[in-house]
């Protein structure tokens, strides 16, 4: 067969402060920079879905017709120019070309400026162009909000099974298999969805962990005695839009092993609503316990700054945790990363052992965050290349822009010109800091950091400093939220959600 391919990913927090132009996705942000055409290929060694995508597809011996691939970090709206000119791409391939199915490589929670449901937007588009009768797969992120239209537009959604992300290219593998399937039976496979009526804290939805972990597990299991296809998508509870929130969906060739599934995993899911909540820790609660692990563990405390994960949406500049390292009067800790530019290029015009003075980040808006303003010596400078060895983009070459790292009394601070999470240790490295000689490190992430960061780890502490991502989500000030949804597990309830998703 000849397999249409392309890939639009974006994860949008729409209380977020900054928004993903196009820029954004040529760039990446801790994605592959943007590639079309014949260049898409090269990302079948990446972990990325695509990437797993185009290993099955070349290994059956199917032609790839491959268009653009673009993705960008968590931010507010994509803008309309961004998503216009990316859209826009993928249809004029799907017009131009001769072809027998499509693939998309999606994440599932993007909102553009002018279309809240950005993935299912973009089915309905390519539809409309080729038809009900054109096989149309796509993967999606585990955070994706599934929408009712983007159900009934596809064949088949598939979505990861890990957080952190370690399966991204298993995830395509098993979309490939979806569709290898759907294919042989030569028609559209039997469909069942259902709605969760709670959204869940994006902390709580690690995979690594109860009850996450336990519930992929039944997936497992369920998918393999059914036969079925199953996914669990948590959601990403900071879109605020009518569909933000927790589904799960699966498809098979039996319409009542399908349903039973579907309905077993629900029932799992609303039956341990009371351990998908999430308990954090205040800036100082979390130095002070990190000071004291520290005292006797051989290996770093590591502590999530997860309202500034840019992963979610943050900026990766607010200064709460550095104040509370310097409060505490922490030592051989290490921050990371600081998104600010300015400062970065400072430090590179001071150079190594130069001192500058700074008002350092803190730029959120965010109640409670301002720049920390203080001398600080350059302890180390580089040009921001580095290759991630980490579970999670292994292997793939990543750039920072001028990277600096900023000594002030105890704490070294990694400054980058380009935003990117903190979830692969070469990111601290291409700063001068080895993470493994820390005795405390602050990381802007929720739960990436854990794939290569765990094994270094004494502890792991969840800290809620002032940040852009509320990690709460019944502290967002919802305004388009479906009213019948719970804001946070055990919330007060707001009246009854239909939990079935039925197709018209």
């Amino acid at each position: 067969m000849k397999i249409l391919i392309a890939g639009f990913q974006h994860e949008t927090n729409t209380f977020a402060p900054t928004k993903a132009s196009y820029q954004s996705f040529v760039q990446g942000e801790g994605f592959p920079p943007l590639v079309r055409g014949a260049d898409v290929l090269n990302l079948r060694d990446v972990n990325v879905p695509i990437g797993g995508f185009i290993t099955q597809a070349e290994a059956a011996g199917h032609e790839l017709i491959p268009v653009i691939w673009a993705g960008a970090s968590a931010s507010a709206h994509v803008t309309r120019d961004a998503y216009e000119r990316i859209a826009g791409e993928i249809l004029d391939a799907v017009r131009s070309e001769t072809f027998d199915a499509i693939y998309l490589d999606l994440h599932g929670a993007m909102v553009a400026e002018h279309i809240d449901d950005g993935e299912g937007e973009l089915l309905a588009r390519v539809r409309a162009v080729v038809g009900d009768r054109m096989p149309l797969v796509a993967s999606l992120d585990l955070h994706a909000n599934v929408t009712q239209r983007m159900l009934d537009l596809a064949d088949a959604l598939v979505a990861y099974l890990t957080y952190p992300h370690v399966d991204m290219a298993a995830t395509g593998e098993r979309t490939f298999r979806v569709f290898e399937r759907l294919v042989a039976q030569g028609g559209s496979m039997k469909y069942a969805a259902r709605r969760v009526p709670f959204l869940i804290p994006v902390n709580a939805m690690c995979t690594l962990v109860e009850p996450a972990r336990g519930l992929y597990e039944q997936l497992a299991l369920l998918e393999r005695d059914k036969d079925v296809s199953l996914s669990f998508a948590p959601g990403f509870p900071a879109a605020d839009f009518p569909e933000c929130g927790p589904v799960v969906w699966g498809y098979g060739f039996d319409e009542r092993a399908v349903t039973q599934a579907v309905e077993a995993l629900y029932q799992k899911i609303v039956a341990d609503e009371p351990r998908w909540e999430v308990h954090f820790l205040t800036p100082d609660e979390a130095v002070v316990e990190a000071m004291r692990l520290g005292r006797d563990a051989a290996k770093p405390v590591i502590i999530a700054d997860t309202q500034d994960n840019p992963g979610v949406g943050g900026d990766s500049n607010t200064m709460g945790m550095v104040r509370a390292l310097l409060r505490n009067g922490a030592q051989n800790a290490a921050v990371g990363l600081i998104w600010d530019a300015q400062a970065a290029a400072a430090a590179h015009r001071a150079g190594v052992g130069g001192t500058v003075e700074l008002a350092l980040a803190g730029r959120s808006g965010v109640h409670g965050d301002e720049p920390l303003v203080g001398t600080f010596e350059v302890e180390h400078l580089s040009d921001g290349h580095f290759r991630f060895d980490g579970p999670m983009m292994n292997g793939m070459r990543g750039e920072l822009g001028p990277v600096a790292c900023l000594r002030i009394d105890g704490v070294r601070i990694a400054v980058s010109t380009i935003k990117m999470q903190m979830f692969d240790r070469n990111l601290y490295r291409v700063a001068g800091i080895e993470p493994e000689r820390m005795e405390i490190l602050v990381n802007k992430s929720s739960v990436h950091f854990r794939a290569d960061f765990e094994a270094i780890a004494d502890s792991i502490l969840v800290a809620k400093a002032p940040g852009p991502m509320a990690a709460d989500p019944s502290a967002l000030a919802w305004k388009r939220l479906d009213p019948a949804i719970r804001l946070r597990p055990m919330g007060a309830p707001l009246g009854e959600l239909p939990a079935t998703l039925q197709r018209p």
